[in-house]
């Protein structure tokens, strides 16, 4: 196992300048003007102020010369200055990552939840109406596209029915709780403000909703095929002849070894959560990464789009290393050959 995660590990700088490499390309070969996130559209007519700005950010060298200086900040931790906030970009993430992370995982519990719920269901009562319901319904998630079930939700559930709040974190006129950890939730946890608890609570509901949906129909519909298999396995009829139940047939037995397939989907799952995140952190008005980049890349902010760029990639590369490591405690026959 430790060779595994050493060999990982050794390779992680490569991935990570491969994708610094291919996202630092599909940045500049964009026609766009990156000086207009920073001057007004009277100093783009002055030459001198368009040669003082593009030194003063190294635009005024090539490109190769301009990835050669970014990849020696980065190894040293620099992720640059936005142009957009004239901020390090390093802290605008910090400050929105947290955002970002408590809805992903969120999303994750209640996508890993529920698929793993109506697999069972539906592995449980093959060919009958809840098989046939539940079949449906991780169809439906895993086809409609993330940005419509999130704006279908917050249209029937907001705007309709008004059970739950709108886009945002907290209410318009709510106090945040103390800084602590960046996520709300806890935050008033730990402050004892159950008021604003709830309040996020419940602006965290749709927009964690829509990014699991299509989580849900991935895992359900892997783990009714998993079950499928396992509960025709002869260990399965053994325990029915000496008497155990159908729960205990379900949950201990057949789900247990059913899980195993579903540890490698749901390490990828994550990765895919934090990039949808970023239709759904824009409907919801949801203060994260996602969002983020979605400004940067509106006004072609060179060092915000490379710093998410990153992160992201480090965060895909975190969870699949992670995922392997379980599936290793998963599997004693992996851990056997690892």
């Amino acid at each position: 196992m430790w060779r595994l995660v050493l060999r990982r590990l050794a390779t992680m700088p490569l991935l990570l300048l491969g994708v610094v490499t291919i996202a630092f390309l599909l940045s500049h070969l964009t026609q766009a003007n990156p000086l207009s996130a920073i001057l007004s559209a009277r100093q783009l007519d002055n030459p001198e102020v368009v040669a003082a700005a593009k030194a003063r950010w190294g635009l005024d060298k090539p490109p190769v010369v301009q990835y050669g200086v970014y990849v020696a900040h980065v190894l040293q931790g620099d992720l640059g200055v936005s142009f957009r906030s004239n901020r390090p970009v390093l802290r605008d993430i910090a400050d929105r990552l947290p955002a970002t992370l408590e809805l992903v995982i969120a999303a994750m519990i209640i996508g890993t939840v529920g698929g793993i719920g109506l697999g069972v269901i539906a592995a449980a009562t093959r060919d009958r109406l809840p098989d046939h319901l539940a079949r449906a319904f991780s169809l439906t998630g895993s086809s409609i596209p993330v940005f419509w079930s999130g704006l279908l939700l917050l249209y029937v559930f907001s705007v309709l029915l008004g059970w739950l709040p709108g886009p945002g974190r907290l209410s318009s006129r709510a106090v945040p709780p103390p800084w602590v950890t960046g996520f709300l939730t806890v935050d008033a946890v730990l402050a004892g403000r159950w008021d604003s608890f709830w309040d996020a609570l419940s602006h965290l509901v749709l927009p964690s909703v829509a990014l699991a949906w299509s989580t849900t129909g991935i895992v359900s519909r892997l783990v009714r095929g998993s079950m499928l298999e396992v509960l025709g396995q002869d260990y399965i009829l053994m325990a029915r002849a000496k008497g155990a139940s159908e729960t205990r047939v379900l949950v201990n037995h057949a789900l247990r070894n059913a899980l195993l397939p579903t540890l490698t989907v749901t390490g990828f799952t994550f990765a895919y959560l934090i990039t949808g995140a970023v239709l759904v952190e824009t409907i919801f008005a949801w203060p994260g990464i996602g969002s983020y980049a979605v400004d940067s890349v509106r006004v072609l902010d060179y060092p915000g789009i490379m710093g998410v760029t990153i992160v992201g990639g480090v965060g895909f590369l975190l969870a699949t290393l992670v995922t392997d490591i379980s599936y290793i405690f998963a599997d004693p026959k992996l851990r056997q050959h690892s």
